[in-house]
């Protein structure tokens, strides 16, 4: 038997992807029970996935009314990358008053990292924003063991989270895609391994940069 708790878990995955891919569009408005009639289950998990969704930032909660795709803007873009820029740039300087060291995860870890970064840098260079969300994601979160603190790492899987959900319906108007998305992530973890910070910081500078040239233009 799927326990309430998991059945409220994997709604809220699964609504999460249904809005990155695009499928669920912003300004779109639905209602606890047209999300039951669709999964297929009782009301309770779904209220509860979709409050957890809007406390993500993903959803508006309209009163008397249900709940609403949240729709971002180029300013809220531009204030999600000011914010994880600023949250690293603390990660860099606590690593450097450390001496420049940090316990990395083990090398069966670091392994699935590197599949991730494959994947993701594959889907981009194809420019398949289906496949690449989902790795680039995961590809992250795996990465963000190297910061051995939950918080940051809680902090900038919402923003990234929240930046795809912004980015996808600005990309999916774009005729071609493929060589255009950002493709650091095998190069990213090779600085991580080495404990390249100097590298490692300029190549999150220069991902930084290339996300907004969606708003700002190349």
């Amino acid at each position: 038997m799927i326990r309430r708790s998991t059945l409220r878990a994997q709604v809220a995955t699964a609504l999460r992807d249904e809005i990155l891919a695009g499928r669920l569009p912003t300004g779109r408005d639905f209602t606890v029970k047209e999300i039951a009639d669709q999964y297929g289950v009782s009301a309770t998990p779904v209220r509860e996935a979709l409050v957890d969704l809007a406390a993500q930032g993903l959803l508006d909660m309209e009163q008397h009314r249900g709940f609403r795709v949240h729709e971002f803007s180029p300013a809220d873009f531009r204030a999600m990358i000011d914010a994880r820029s600023l949250v690293m740039e603390g990660v860099f300087r606590w690593i450097r008053q450390r001496g420049g060291t940090v316990e990395l995860p083990d090398r069966d870890a670091l392994q699935s990292v590197r599949r991730r970064a494959v994947a993701a840098e594959r889907a981009a260079l194809l420019g398949d924003l289906d496949i690449l969300i989902g790795y680039d994601l995961r590809y992250w979160r795996e990465l963000g063991g190297v910061v051995h603190n939950p918080y940051v790492r809680d902090f900038l899987d919402r923003v990234r989270v929240q930046c795809w959900a912004f980015a996808v319906p600005v990309l999916r108007r774009e005729e071609k895609l493929a060589g255009r998305l950002w493709t650091g992530h095998c190069t990213l973890l090779d600085a991580v391994e080495e404990l390249d910070l100097d590298g490692a910081q300029r190549l999150l500078t220069e991902y930084d940069a290339h996300a907004l040239t969606l708003v700002d233009g190349p």
